[in-house]
């Protein structure tokens, strides 16, 4: 779906539009998630908080008037904006350190997981090293950094379409590696 038509899709979600609300939800989603991952770096903090970005969205479409901003900046802006509260309530609850210290849990695994983890680990590195360096480092920024497309292209300096390329063969050749 191109960028032209979320207008349309969000004026028709201001009156309630369900169809047209699913229809957003699969073009805006992907790049929205994008943005809650980077900022929250927990996938479920993120899963949450974009679920909350579009109940927002739902009742706030009517908020946004077409000629004057483009959509896809206007609900980057709400998915901004919600995880930074987010991140805001994080650091509220954590002020009180008294209140933390019952909280604390020894979370490191046992030394049998340790070694479990450790080994693949390594067979991930060494699967990484079959790669080429620029696109081993692309899927490491994309996959343990929380990059988006655009933002790699940009580093890369490459198209849209190469980096996203790029990183699908690179996860096959990484699948094919780690099913050795």
């Amino acid at each position: 779906m191109a960028e032209t038509d979320l207008p349309d899709l969000l004026a028709r979600v201001a009156l309630q539009d369900r169809a047209a609300f699913r229809a957003l939800y699969l073009a805006a989603s992907p790049k929205l998630f994008g943005i809650c991952l980077r900022l929250l770096k927990v996938r479920t903090d993120a899963e949450v908080a974009l679920q909350e970005i579009f109940v927002k969205i739902w009742y706030r479409a009517d908020r946004f008037v077409g000629g004057q901003t483009s959509a896809m900046p206007w609900l980057c802006a709400i998915a901004r904006n919600h995880s930074l509260d987010v991140l805001r309530g994080r650091k509220q609850e954590t002020e009180n350190l008294d209140d933390e210290t019952d909280r604390l849990v020894d979370e490191v695994p046992d030394p049998e997981a340790q070694t479990v983890i450790n080994g693949e680990g390594r067979r991930i590195d060494r699967c990484m090293e079959e790669l080429d360096p620029d696109r081993a480092q692309a899927v490491r920024a994309a996959y343990v950094d929380g990059m988006g497309y655009q933002e790699l292209a940009e580093r890369y300096d490459v198209p849209l379409n190469t980096m996203r390329t790029w990183l699908r063969r690179s996860l096959l050749k990484l699948r094919v590696c780690m099913d050795r």
